[in-house]
């Protein structure tokens, strides 16, 4: 076991020690670290299917703006595209609507095409974190 081979000669970084003296609003913040707020207008929920667009052949099944929000909530979680579709759903569920959400498929083929996300994706690649 190599880091067990210079043990008693490794310097030892004592463990920081904190005094919490208030563990009533220590304990509240704690829990709200794990609250998600999320603002779903009847606007945006009218605008999840596209409109009729007139032409011939099928049309898309989801508008631009189902994608984006599937895209943006990967982006914010940074979890896989299967994980962000179940996350639709649940938020759906939720929220207690009746409409249909993407496929992870759906999701990253339509997601390339998007302006708005590539200029995300390349600005949260760029930045150094």
């Amino acid at each position: 076991m190599p880091y067990k081979h210079n043990e008693p000669r490794r310097h030892k970084i004592p463990k920081a020690r904190y005094r919490v003296e208030n563990w009533r609003e220590y304990d509240a913040a704690l829990r709200d670290r794990g609250s998600v707020t999320v603002w779903v207008t009847p606007e945006a929920t009218a605008a999840w299917r596209p409109a009729k667009t007139g032409r011939p052949g099928r049309s898309a099944h989801y508008s631009d703006v189902a994608i984006e929000t599937g895209v943006m909530l990967r982006l914010a979680f940074a979890r896989p595209w299967r994980q962000t579709e179940g996350l639709l759903r649940s938020v759906a569920r939720l929220l207690g609507l009746s409409m249909d959400v993407p496929d992870h498929t759906t999701l990253s083929g339509r997601s390339a095409a998007l302006s708005l996300v590539t200029a995300l994706t390349c600005r949260l690649v760029r930045s150094p974190s």
